[in-house]
Order: C-alpha cells, then sequence, then structure tokens
C-alpha cells in the first residue's frame, strides 16, 4: 500500500470521526434543549396551578396577568395577591409537582410585600450553603415590587434532565467507545506500518553487511586458488588476513542478530557472579584502540567511583559497553574523542559516554532504545549497521536491575548514562 493511499485512509478516518462525533454531540444538546423546553413547560403549568390554588385558598377572585415568570434556566416567580404559610406553600407545590412527573430537588421563597421581608420555607439540604438559591436571596436579592411574590428554584435541574436522557447519555457512551476503538486501530496500523518500515531497512541493511564480507571473502579465495600466488608470499599472507578480518567482521553481525534473537524468544540465562566494571571496561577499550589511532582519536577513562563491584554476567555487560563505546566512534566524522566516567550514584555505579560525534536530533531521541530504529540523515544512513545496539544495551542493563539513558545531547556529541547498582 503506498504512502498517498494510506495517508488518505487515515484523512477520511479522522474526517469520519470527527462528522460521527458532531453529530452526536448536536443531536445530543437538541435533545437537551428539548427536555428543557418540556420541563419548563411543565414547571409553567404546575406553578400556574399553584397561583390559582393559593388564590382559591386566600379566597381572591381577582385576576393576576402571567403570574408564572422564568427568571433564569432554573428560577420561576409567581406573583400572587396576598402571602401564604410557608408549610401550606410547600405542600401544594409538592403535590402539584408530583402530579407532573417534576421529581427533583427544589426550594422556594416568599416576599411580603407589605413588611419588605422574605419568608423562607422549607429547602432542600444542599452540600454546600453558597449553592442555595435561599442564601443567595437573603444576601443579595432585594425585591421592590409591590406585590407579593413567592420563587421557586431548581438547583440540580441540568441532572434531573440528564438522567431523563438515558437513550442519548447510552448512545453518546457507546458512540465514543467506538470511535476510540477506530482511532486505537488507525494508532496500530500506523505503528505497524512503522514497524514493517523499520524491519524492511533492517533487512536491507542486515543483506548489505552480511554481504559485503562474503564477497571480500569470495574474492580473495578466488585470488588464493591461482597458480601465481605462491611465488608472492607477501600477497599471500595479505589476502589470508583479509579472509581473516572479514570472517571476524561476518561473525560480529551475526552474533549480534542472534543476541536479539535470544532476547525475543525470552530464553536468555543470565550467567551472574561478581564483575568488577572498570576491569571490564578497560578490556572492552582494548578492542578499540587500533579503531581510534588510526582514526587520530582517543578514549579516556575517569574512574572516579572508589567502588566498581557489581553482580551481573560479564558477557552481556561487555556487550552493552562494546555497543555504547563502538556508536560513540562510528558516529563521530573527525578524530574521535570518548570519555568514559565513572562516579556513585543512589547505591550504585553511573558510568558516562560522552563522545564528540554528530549528535542525536531531538526527534529521533525518544526512539532510540527501540529495537531496529536507526537515526537517518534524510534518506540515507550515513553509517551501516542493524539498529540493535541501544535496544540491547537497555534490555541488558533492565535485566541487572539498571538502566541506561541519553543523559545530555547537544549537535557537538552526546552523553550516554549507564546505572547499576551495586554488590549488595
Amino acid at each position: 500500500m503506498s504512502q498517498k493511499t494510506i495517508r488518505l485512509i487515515i484523512l477520511f478516518a479522522a474526517i469520519s470521526l470527527l462528522g460521527i462525533g458532531g453529530f452526536q454531540l448536536f443531536w445530543v444538546n437538541k435533545a437537551f434543549n428539548l427536555e428543557s423546553k418540556q420541563f419548563d413547560e411543565r414547571v409553567f403549568v404546575a406553578l400556574s396551578n399553584v397561583a390559582r390554588t393559593v388564590q382559591r385558598v386566600n379566597q381572591d377572585t381577582s385576576d393576576v396577568y402571567a403570574p408564572v415568570q422564568q427568571i433564569s434556566s432554573n428560577f420561576y416567580i409567581v406573583s400572587t395577591n396576598d402571602t401564604l404559610h410557608p408549610f401550606l406553600l410547600e405542600n401544594i407545590l409538592t403535590k402539584e409537582f408530583e402530579n407532573r412527573n417534576i421529581k427533583t430537588d427544589f426550594e422556594f421563597v416568599i416576599y411580603d410585600c407589605f413588611t419588605d421581608s422574605i419568608v423562607f420555607g422549607k429547602n432542600v439540604p444542599l452540600e454546600k450553603d453558597d449553592k442555595s438559591f435561599i442564601n443567595f436571596a437573603s444576601k443579595n436579592e432585594r425585591w421592590t415590587e409591590s406585590t407579593h411574590y413567592f420563587g421557586v428554584f431548581f438547583p440540580e435541574k441540568s441532572s434531573y434532565i440528564i438522567s431523563a436522557m438515558d437513550f442519548w447519555v447510552f448512545s453518546t457512551v457507546f458512540i465514543f467507545i467506538v470511535m476510540l476503538f477506530f482511532s486505537y486501530t488507525i494508532w496500530v496500523i500506523m505503528k505497524q506500518k512503522r514497524i514493517a518500515e523499520i524491519k524492511t531497512d533492517f533487512i536491507n541493511n542486515m543483506t548489505h553487511e552480511l554481504k559485503t564480507p562474503i564477497s571480500t571473502i569470495s574474492l580473495s579465495i578466488d585470488v588464493l586458488g591461482s597458480d601465481t600466488i605462491l611465488e608472492n608470499p607477501e600477497r599471500l599472507k595479505t589476502y589470508a588476513r583479509i579472509i581473516k578480518e572479514e570472517n571476524n567482521r561476518l561473525k560480529t553481525q551475526v552474533e549480534k542478530v542472534l543476541q536479539m534473537a535470544s532476547l525475543e524468544s525470552s530464553n536468555i540465562t543470565l550467567e551472574k557472579k561478581d564483575v568488577d566494571l572498570h576491569q571490564l571496561l578497560t578490556n572492552t577499550i582494548r578492542s578499540f584502540e587500533l579503531i581510534s589511532k588510526n582514526r587520530n582519536g582517543e578514549i579516556i577513562t575517569k574512574f572516579i567511583s572508589a567502588n566498581a563491584l557489581v553482580v551481573g554476567d560479564a558477557f552481556h555487560l561487555g556487550n552493552v559497553f562494546f555497543n555504547l563505546i563502538d556508536n560513540a566512534i562510528k558516529y563521530s566524522k573527525d578524530s574521535p574523542q570518548v570519555i568514559i566516567e565513572t562516579s556513585v550514584e543512589n547505591n550504585g555505579i553511573k558510568i558516562q559516554f560522552k563522545d564528540n560525534g554528530i549528535g542525536i536530533p531531538e526527534k529521533d531521541q525518544k526512539n532510540i532504545f527501540e529495537k531496529f530504529y536507526r537515526v537517518t540523515t534524510g534518506d540515507l544512513h550515513d553509517v551501516k549497521g542493524f539498529g540493535l545496539g541501544l535496544n540491547y544495551a537497555a534490555t541488558m542493563t533492565k535485566l541487572h536491575n539498571g538502566f541506561i539513558k541519553l543523559k545530555k545531547n547537544t549537535p557537538n556529541g552526546s552523553i550516554f548514562s549507564v546505572f547499576l547498582p551495586f554488590k549488595q
């Protein structure tokens, strides 16, 4: 599948998800507004009946024009020509709300224009006083009209309306679960695509890395098979040396792949014993002395930690150090300078590998410990490799109860920090 096709699929998928989510939110909002409107209508009818009942109780035959007014989304006032006892009003309101299927808590206040006072009826208990309309009315509201009022406040109106929208709530939750699952599926596809690209790159690199020494060995064998080679002993030694070097190179590449294969199968067994990391580092550095000198470089050691004894597998820890030093030298454009420093930190030893290489771009730093991942320059790999070294180092340090991290990164080099706990 081409890159263009995948991008189109992702684009259409994103548009579909946004469209479905947008339509669902639109209809949920419409349903909420409809429920809210129906609630208001039921409240208007109930309060109008209450107003007529109050007039009948007070034996008032005069008409009150538009007795019910909605002040806010959940606050209503009702005009009356006289006051009514709070407990009686509460009973009338409760009965009328039950008849209209308004089953939510409410509060009410009564304003007496004769005494310019507010009489409080029984209100529903709220978690906080500052949420109560009664508290608000008594402190902030001064009614100056010349007629009597009582006000009704529904503190939980929104929650009540939402609870009445069972179908829409469940359908919205279900749709968003489907959207999350669909988004996760797209993410998995992208991740698998990236893994496939990395593996393809790995196979190409591996083919090149294995093909080159094999071809060199094959050519050298052809030369050694000629009749004239015996007449030139120096030439014979040269091609024998080439075969040995290429064989060692081939062996190293195969071992790297086998190392990761053993980690993949989880069958690796660590032969842990006392290991002096200073001595192990010194032995590992010897493997790079010739390479470093040929490039006019140097490897500097600063063994500051007084204690370097850990319990671990010397072979695998040596491979971790080998990979870090090898990367430091390979990714240095000019004369490589590698500084290896040890220090004590949190009941363990910290080993820093500082180089003067090309550094690691910020966009690649979070992926450098992933298997097969390699930092590229454009579409080219300047240095050949399999992308296994740092992943192997991270896995091994974790198996030794330690960790590895990119401590510092600049355009002029990198600092990798390895931590391993001391022997207890």
